[in-house]
């Protein structure tokens, strides 16, 4: 039993993940710091406001309906998947392809297989409903 637990730690895989997990919680500080930092004081002397939790606020009932708080978190989450994006993904894809450019290596252009399939499917129809015609002598019909 305890075999079969010490395999299974020692995977790559495991590893991979609790390094990921690691890296991934640190760079939640980073990400935050730009959005809470930069950002959102930016949006904040644009709009008058660093968020929109008192904007269109709804009483119903002697409650508050609150959707302000919602396009807060929206503008949030979408803050910080522009920072991921720009920070991280934009210049990691810009490194990559210039490593390759550098190496030879040729992006390769991945067909996706329903595509071909779906191809395949389209080209056998189109040859059902129009047969290759016959340029015998004989009678058509």
């Amino acid at each position: 039993m305890l075999k079969g637990f010490k395999n299974f730690i020692m995977k790559g895989n495991v590893l991979d993940l609790a390094v990921a997990v690691i890296i991934g919680t640190s760079f939640t500080a980073v990400v935050n710091a730009m959005v809470s930092a930069v950002l959102m004081p930016f949006i904040s002397a644009l709009a008058g406001s660093p968020n929109f939790d008192s904007f269109a606020v709804l009483e119903l009932n002697g409650n508050e309906v609150r959707f302000g708080v919602l396009l807060t978190a929206v503008v949030n989450f979408l803050l910080v998947a522009a920072t991921v994006y720009f920070v991280v993904v934009l210049p990691m894809n810009k490194m990559i392809e210039r490593r390759n450019r550098r190496l030879g290596i040729e992006p390769s252009v991945s067909v996706d297989p329903q595509i071909v399939l779906l191809t395949e499917i389209r080209d056998a129809l189109s040859a059902q409903a129009n047969p290759p015609s016959h340029s015998g002598s004989g009678p058509r019909h």
